[in-house]
């Protein structure tokens, strides 16, 4: 037994048991990149050197909310035409879905396939059945009597849980007659399971804006896209939103997370317009795509859920990637 000690201890040193422990996340994640370090990055490590953006759409007035069914199809709007479009997974086409749409913004589709929609015309939430029809989940009421100051963006957790951020931009489409800002402060709101009220669940933003969370449920990431940060928040049961960290320091419009740890924000790079894409676990940027138009929303979809979609100004453009997108609907 001695003579085959040696050779035991040397299994054993190089097993899993006596690995070694992973880094700890840095608390000062890398400062913004300059333009030519975007630029010498490439796609990174999510996207083939040889994929290209195509174009899908052109001709809209400002394209947002892109969001995925359970089908690949990828639904997205045109706020300032107050439309909401579908792409079709299976012909390539685009449809208009829903018009008017509310002035829809920020949208997710639920587990029961609902689109749940920021209908920014007057400051509410809606849950759009595939049909059509629309409940309001939200209404202009918003928090403790006062509305909202334009719901912008939406996740749903798994058990129907609902965030939303309110940032507050100028719409021409307003009451004039409704004092703004109504909110003292930029938050996110939650709205649980059935429920009729949201309660304040983060605030301390410049402006919040997009907005996603991981599929189980456990982690959600806000976007400050004015402080160009992204913040990280543990997940609780009620809602409340314990140990935020700054996961980088980029900020985005909308976003979305894919299956190998990656943020894909929509935050340009000293001016170049295009997707930047973060390493969760350093904040490093690692990769960056070029789009003719500032990407403002972003969605995997497709029969695979494995190609980028992304509303940008004018335009809806896709690229084929290595990974694939970590929610089903986004």
């Amino acid at each position: 037994m001695r003579k085959s000690l040696p050779l035991l201890l040397v299994a054993l040193a190089t097993s899993p048991l006596f690995a070694a422990e992973p880094a700890p996340m840095s608390t000062t994640p890398p400062a913004m990149v300059t333009a030519d370090e975007a630029r010498a990055l490439g796609f990174g490590p999510t996207i083939a050197a040889s994929a290209t953006v195509t174009k899908l759409g052109g001709g809209y007035g400002f394209t947002e909310g892109a969001t995925t069914a359970a089908n690949g199809d990828v639904y997205f709007v045109d706020q300032n035409n107050n439309r909401i479009h579908k792409w079709s997974a299976a012909d390539n086409q685009i449809t208009i879905f829903l018009e008017p749409s509310g002035r829809a913004n920020g949208q997710y589709f639920d587990r029961k396939g609902n689109l749940i929609s920021c209908a920014d015309e007057k400051n509410e939430l809606w849950s759009i059945t595939p049909d059509g029809q629309h409940a309001v989940l939200i209404s202009s009421a918003g928090y403790q009597g006062k509305p909202l100051d334009g719901p912008n963006d939406v996740w749903v957790r798994p058990d129907g849980g609902i965030y939303i951020t309110d940032p507050h931009y100028g719409r021409k489409w307003w009451d004039p007659a409704v004092a703004r800002p109504a909110q003292s402060i930029r938050s996110v709101y939650y709205l649980p399971p059935g429920g009729k009220e949201i309660t304040r669940v983060a605030a301390d933003f410049k402006m919040p804006n997009g907005i996603v969370g991981t599929p189980d449920g456990k982690t959600l990431y806000v976007a400050d896209i004015n402080d160009d940060k992204i913040y990280g928040y543990d997940i609780q049961p009620d809602g409340s939103l314990p140990n935020r960290r700054l996961i980088c320091n980029y900020g985005s419009d909308g976003m979305t997370l894919d299956n190998q740890g990656h943020l894909c924000l929509s935050a340009n790079i000293r001016g170049i317009t295009g997707v930047s894409i973060v390493e969760i676990k350093t904040g490093k940027l690692v990769g960056f795509v070029p789009v003719p138009e500032q990407p403002a929303n972003m969605a995997f979809g497709g029969k695979n859920h494995d190609q980028l979609f992304m509303t940008a100004r004018t335009g809806f453009y896709m690229i084929a990637t290595k990974v694939k997108g970590a929610n089903p609907a986004k």
